[in-house]
């Protein structure tokens, strides 16, 4: 669990439409935009316009997390992860490009790597899981919305 995480914050008003606040792949991603915030902000010789396109990219990642869970259909759900791991490349990209400009020093970066590369790997895991269900036909919905196998009109 993230330890600067409030707890009491993402554990009140629960519903079915903020559960991707409880899996810990959203809490690293969190965690991450809140460690490259930190630094980005704190940059005095790197461009706005970059800084803003590195927030962006990282804050990006949470966001469609929670979006693609909370449209509800699996294969939507899949794609948003699948999004928020094109815009976790991106980020990593961006931070890479100031580490090789000399802008970001090592140790900074290591830890990024570090915390990045969690991250990555909890998203891809949970992408194959779900790709898993898709393929078992074991998603349970639950707003029953389904999508279509039969035409329009037969219950499936």
């Amino acid at each position: 669990m993230v330890e600067w995480m409030n707890e009491e914050i993402i554990n009140r008003n629960k519903n079915i439409n903020r559960g991707y606040r409880k899996p810990e792949v959203w809490k690293e991603a969190i965690e991450l935009y809140k460690f490259v915030k930190d630094k980005i902000r704190t940059q005095n010789m790197t461009p706005f316009k970059v800084k803003a396109q590195i927030e962006d990219s990282i804050l990006s990642c949470s966001s469609n997390i929670a979006e693609g869970y909370s449209r509800r259909g699996i294969k939507e759900n899949i794609q948003f992860n699948t999004i928020a791991l094109a815009s976790l490349a991106e980020n990593y990209s961006q931070i890479f490009a100031l580490y090789n400009g000399n802008d970001i020093e090592r140790e900074w970066f290591d830890k990024y790597d570090n915390l990045h590369y969690s991250f990555e790997n909890k998203l891809i895991a949970m992408n194959r899981l779900l790709i898993s269900k898709i393929d078992q036909m074991d998603w349970k919905n639950d707003y029953i919305i389904r999508e279509m196998i039969a035409p329009y009109g037969e219950e499936n």
